[in-house]
């Protein structure tokens, strides 16, 4: 009923591409040359005494714009410095959700203190053992499981849920190396919310909108939806795999998002094809099933309230019983 897991896309090579001031200076050029070179945007700073050339900067996406960040921290930290936390998954392809990008997170076993916290780096003080570091187009990283860990201490259930959930889904870690993780680390702060994620854990589901509409349905405690429910026709062929559906109220749930439209349109198709494609499928599962449909968009994701309180009403009418 689910697709194979979807693995991450192939990351930017970004060797080389951050340079560092004594560097410059080394290769000849002077501190006004730098300056200069800033002020007439043909460099771009990263952090203090990082830069890469603009029109890399440019080029880049927020998640690859954090990975530079990420490389010129680690051009200044100690050698056994190694990307962790969100930071790690980041460097793996893999969605977040809910984590800013312009802060890069670190960890370094150290006797006494993980350094000073500063605007754009947060190093953390901790051990990780050997199975637990791994290299990652080119730099060191916590493993998936470990990074799944490490975001619970610092987020919401949400947050965590969306990078634990795309870990899983991109086959980067089993629910079984998470649920280790969790045992180990169970004396941590944050182990609450470690286990509340274990528990609504889902790698069938496919996109962060989708991770979030089923945080969604805990919080307000809608009942658990059933995830890629597939529906046949007559002749028992594949028509639809539907991303939430109640099948014993005959409700199912569509959630419209950009991934969606990118992941599921046939090549040379238009938006407006691929709109009208869609209302097809809706309509005939709909006929097959006799099942209502519910869609969702992210603006209703920002106010779940409301959301759950009109999906509620729809359940009820369906014939769910008041709890």
């Amino acid at each position: 009923m689910m697709r194979p897991p979807t693995p991450p896309p192939t990351a930017r090579d970004l060797t080389g591409l951050v340079h560092l001031r004594r560097d410059l200076l080394a290769s000849g050029m002077s501190d006004t040359h730098v300056d200069r070179l800033v002020r007439t945007k043909v460099l771009r700073r990263i952090r203090y005494g990082a830069y890469v050339t603009a029109d890399v900067w440019e080029s880049c996406s927020p998640e690859d714009r954090h990975r530079l960040l990420a490389r010129a921290v680690l051009a200044r930290a100690h050698e056994a410095t190694v990307l962790t936390h969100a930071t790690s998954v980041v460097e793996r392809g893999v969605p977040v959700w809910g984590f800013p990008l312009d802060v890069v997170h670190t960890t370094r076993e150290h006797p006494e203190r993980a350094g000073r916290r500063q605007q754009d780096w947060v190093p953390h003080r901790g051990v990780l053992t050997p199975d637990e570091v791994e290299v990652v187009n080119g730099v060191l990283v916590s493993s998936a499981a470990r990074s799944a860990f490490e975001v619970t201490t610092v987020a919401g259930v949400e947050a965590a849920l969306v990078v634990v959930n795309r870990l899983l889904h991109a086959g980067a870690m089993s629910l079984e190396e998470f649920a280790a993780q969790v045992e180990e680390h169970r004396s941590w702060p944050g182990s609450l919310t470690a286990h509340v994620v274990l528990r609504l854990a889902d790698g069938r589901l496919e996109s962060v909108g989708e991770d979030r509409f089923s945080y969604v349905a805990y919080l307000y405690g809608l009942p658990r939806p059933e995830p890629q429910v597939v529906v046949r026709d007559e002749w028992g062929n594949v028509v639809a795999r539907l991303d939430f559906a109640w099948p014993e109220l005959e409700v199912f749930l569509e959630f419209d998002g950009r991934a969606k439209y990118e992941r599921h349109r046939l090549p040379g198709e238009s938006l407006d094809e691929f709109l009208m494609r869609e209302k097809k499928r809706q309509e005939l599962v709909c006929l097959l099933t006799g099942w209502v449909c519910l869609r969702v968009t992210w603006a209703d994701l920002d106010r779940p309230e409301l959301l759950a309180t009109r999906i509620r009403r729809v359940l009820a009418g369906r014939g769910l019983k008041r709890g």
